[in-house]
């Protein structure tokens, strides 16, 4: 049976926690943050935890977790 193989992106954007829920990075923190309130910002710190209905998706693109 071949290996198969996991998304390469997949590896750089999200991590599997012990109960098995996935964390990613929030979006819109890389550029242009001039244009967003300091309130944007702070609430958009740190990562959070994906929904139920793409994790499906995320354990798929990473079959061997990661």
């Amino acid at each position: 049976m071949p290996k198969l193989k996991t998304k390469s992106g997949v590896k750089k954007r999200f991590k599997f926690t012990a109960s098995g829920k996935v964390k990613h990075g929030v979006v819109g923190k890389r550029h242009r943050l001039s244009s967003h309130n300091s309130k944007y910002i702070r609430t958009n710190r740190g990562t959070s935890v994906l929904s139920d209905a793409d994790v499906g998706h995320v354990r798929l693109w990473a079959p061997y977790g990661l």
